[in-house]
């Protein structure tokens, strides 16, 4: 994967003052750190909803052999 130095930024930097405009540019930026920050959230949502999903799964899975062993215990005392 290709990195991107200072060098490069400062490059895509003034090109996007020069397209857009000194004056539209920091609107630009707020309005795609905005756009960033909802979808950096939307994905955090997503990854607590999974680990939630796992952690309901792991309990149940130990309620199951929590059941399992009480009912063997129960077979061998009869």
């Amino acid at each position: 994967m290709p990195q991107i130095g200072w060098f490069e930024i400062l490059i895509v930097v003034v090109l996007a003052i020069l397209i857009i405009g000194p004056k539209d540019f920091p609107l630009v930026v707020r309005k795609i750190g905005n756009w960033l920050g909802t979808i950096k959230r939307y994905f955090g949502e997503i990854q607590k909803d999974v680990s939630d999903m796992g952690n309901a799964v792991k309990d149940e899975v130990t309620i199951d052999e929590d059941l399992s062993n009480i009912i063997e215990d129960k077979k061998k005392d009869e």
